[in-house]
């Protein structure tokens, strides 16, 4: 059958409502105040009933309900304004630096090994000619700046780690956003429950409850 909607029920939480419905009458064999569920009227029947009175049976958790709507509307914008989009252009300079970052080591590490290798080469061939000890000189000039570069890359990569890092953002209440709305949601939920789908389902067994002889 189809449900009626609740004016003050949004169509993101239909199913949710369905799910505490749910809950409650796969555990209604064991309510005491639930007695007849199954027997007098089928767990079908039930929810059929309780989904067709949507709206009187949210009704009795409103006020739960609006404070986990304006919990979880907060919580969506506080993620808007912190969350970048993918059309955010990168900040000034952000490519060249990370090129230079990656280039810079690579190059200098193989200009080191082919002036070591070239000089150690030159050194021992001709060890009285000072072009060879030039190159070793430089070789290790390339080394020095290879080793600085990785040293380099290495900070970078761990500042990145650390800005990228989750932090906890503080809700109105001082609490993180995500244990505010969850105790918002279970809060709502309970009320529903207790209040709402519980005394229907009660009010509808005893309706149909044979009389007493």
């Amino acid at each position: 059958m189809h449900m009626n909607v609740a004016p003050h029920l949004l169509t993101e939480d239909r199913a949710e409502y369905e799910r505490v419905l749910d809950d409650a009458l796969s555990t209604a064999h064991a309510r005491p105040d639930l007695a007849g569920a199954g027997t007098r009227l089928s767990l079908a029947q039930l929810r059929a009933l309780t989904l067709n009175a949507t709206t009187l049976v949210t009704s009795a958790a409103a006020s739960e309900y609006d404070h986990y709507v304006k919990v979880r509307e907060q919580h969506r914008a506080a993620l808007g304004t912190r969350t970048p989009t993918p059309s955010d252009p990168p900040g000034p300079g952000a490519g060249v630096i990370a090129v230079l970052t990656v280039l810079v080591p690579v190059l200098a590490g193989a200009a080191a090994v082919i002036f070591l290798l070239v000089g150690a080469v030159l050194h021992a061939l001709a060890p009285t000619v000072v072009f060879g000890a030039t190159l070793l000189t430089a070789g290790l000039v390339f080394g020095v700046v290879a080793a600085a570069g990785l040293l380099f890359a290495a900070a970078g990569l761990l500042v990145t780690a650390l800005r990228n890092s989750p932090t906890e953002v503080g809700g109105p209440l001082g609490a993180a956003p995500d244990d505010e709305l969850s105790r918002a949601r279970e809060a709502w939920r309970l009320a529903l429950l207790e209040r709402g789908i519980l005394p229907f389902l009660h009010d509808v067994l005893a309706a149909t409850s044979p009389p007493d002889p």
